[in-house]
C-alpha cells in the first residue's frame, strides 16, 4: 500500500466515492444567506469532523469485522458490490439526486449550522467512504501502510475542503451540465475498481479454500 500505483488507486478510489465536485453546489444550497466567513467555518468543521470519522472507521473497522465473524475476502466482495452499485447511480444520475434529499432534510432540521448532518455524515463519510476505507485497512501492511492511507484521506478531504471554498465559482464555470458528464464518466471508472475488489475478494478466497 505504500508503493505509488497503490496510492493513485486508493486516492481515485476514495475521491470519486466522496465526489468533492458533486458536494460543492450542494455546500453552496446548504450555506445559502453565510457570508463568506461563516461558509469557512462550515466548510473546516465538516472536514475535521469528517477526518475524525474517517479515522475512526480506518482504525477501528477490520476489528469490528473480526468481532463480528466476517473475513476482509468477503468484506471486499460485499463492497465491491456496493460501490459498483454507487457507479450505476452516479451512471444515471440517482446519486446526486438523493444526496440533495439528504441536503434538503438537513437544511430543515439543521438550518444553522449543517457541518455534522448532512455535511460531515453522510455526504461526506456515507456508507460507500466507510467501505473503501474499510478495504483500504484491509490492504494496509504495518504501520507504514496505515499511515499512507491516512495521508490518502486527508489529501482526499483536503480536495472536499478545496471544493467547498471555491463552490460558488465551480457551479458558474461547469454548470448543471457539465457536473453531470463528470459525475458519469467518474462513475465508469469507479466501476472498473468495483469490479477489481470483487475480483481481489474472489481470488483471496480461493486462494485460502485451496
Amino acid at each position: 500500500m505504500t508503493d505509488l500505483p497503490a496510492l493513485i488507486a486508493a486516492f481515485t478510489t476514495l475521491f470519486i466515492i466522496i465526489d468533492p465536485l458533486g458536494l460543492a453546489p450542494l455546500f453552496v444550497a446548504l450555506t445559502d444567506g453565510m457570508t463568506t466567513a461563516q461558509r469557512r467555518s462550515v466548510a473546516i468543521r465538516s472536514c475535521l469532523i469528517g477526518a475524525m470519522l474517517m479515522l475512526a472507521f480506518l482504525v477501528l473497522g477490520e476489528a469490528l469485522l473480526g468481532f463480528i465473524g466476517i473475513s476482509m475476502s468477503a468484506f471486499r466482495i460485499a463492497g465491491g458490490v456496493l460501490l459498483f452499485l454507487t457507479a450505476l447511480e452516479m451512471l444515471f444520475q440517482k446519486r446526486q439526486a438523493r444526496r440533495e434529499d439528504s441536503a434538503n432534510e438537513g437544511a430543515i432540521e439543521h438550518q444553522d449550522d449543517p457541518s455534522v448532518f448532512p455535511l460531515a455524515m453522510p455526504l461526506i463519510v456515507g456508507p460507500g467512504a466507510i467501505t473503501t476505507i474499510i478495504l483500504l485497512a484491509g490492504q494496509a501492511e504495518g504501520v507504514a501502510g496505515f499511515a499512507a492511507v491516512a495521508a490518502v484521506m486527508l489529501t482526499v478531504l483536503f480536495t472536499v475542503f478545496i471544493a467547498f471554498l471555491v463552490a460558488p465559482l465551480l457551479e458558474r464555470l461547469l454548470g448543471k451540465t457539465g457536473l453531470n458528464i463528470l459525475t458519469r464518466l467518474l462513475g465508469m471508472l469507479l466501476a472498473a475498481l468495483a469490479i477489481q475488489f470483487i475480483l481481489d475478494g474472489l481470488l483471496e478466497t480461493f486462494g485460502m479454500a485451496a
